[in-house]
């Protein structure tokens, strides 16, 4: 799951970060309301924390200007303890939830997860393919109703492709959403870590799941056999 901090306090914006990297998700820092406006609407995040006060463009600025786009990636906005005012003109705006500051890290995570999966398609706890299942909730991979042991980086990257089965991601669109930074044409990190997916999902199903397309990269077959 890919979320997008938007949180001028960078101690905070840093304590975030590895809390939720320790849960398994990818995350994009941002510090500035206007670079994190333009983040939020022109790259794909499963889910946004967003804090309120910011330089530039403030939280709710952001969040009702993302609505008004009909952007309606699940948005979870930061609020100063006691602020009911801040917390009802985030929820009228379009949040899916609030926090009040100080918290703790494990219940971000968890109001992430809920949140994503109320939003529809991304947000289903259950993705299936063929043969494969993937729970998003508990992060286990069963082929053919028997579980399949995967490294979060293996499941981050399975769970991308099969979220848009049959799309054909470049390395660097994997490598952007998975790893978390941009693509170094040297590197061979996405190939190994299909290979690596091939290697243990294709035992198990008998087929494989993905599909290299030459000169451009990979996909989720559809209907693997």
């Amino acid at each position: 799951m890919k979320v997008l901090v938007v949180e001028d306090d960078k101690k905070l914006s840093g304590f975030i970060r590895k809390g939720l990297e320790a849960e398994g998700f990818v995350v994009d820092l941002c510090d500035h309301g206007d670079e994190g406006f333009t983040l939020a609407k022109t790259k794909s995040y499963d889910a946004i924390v967003l804090d309120i006060m910011l330089p530039g463009r403030d939280g709710l600025s952001i969040l009702r200007n993302l609505r008004e786009r009909s952007i309606e990636t699940p948005v979870i906005v930061l609020t100063a303890r006691g602020s009911l005012n801040e917390r009802l003109d985030g929820l009228n705006l379009g949040a899916d939830d609030y926090m009040a500051k100080p918290f703790y890290v494990e219940e971000l995570a968890a109001r992430l997860r809920v949140v994503t999966r109320r939003s529809g398609e991304e947000g289903k706890s259950i993705l299936s393919n063929g043969s494969v299942s993937l729970n998003l909730m508990t992060r286990e991979v069963k082929v053919e109703g028997s579980p399949v042991e995967l490294t979060s980086r293996e499941f981050a990257l399975l769970s991308y492709l099969v979220r848009s089965a049959g799309r054909v991601y470049s390395r660097a669109q994997i490598c952007e959403h998975v790893w978390n930074y941009h693509f170094d044409p040297a590197t061979n990190i996405v190939d190994v870590y299909i290979q690596k997916l091939r290697k243990k999902l294709d035992v198990a199903s008998g087929g494989s799941i993905i599909e290299t397309v030459r000169g451009v990269g990979y996909r989720a077959r559809r209907d693997p056999t």
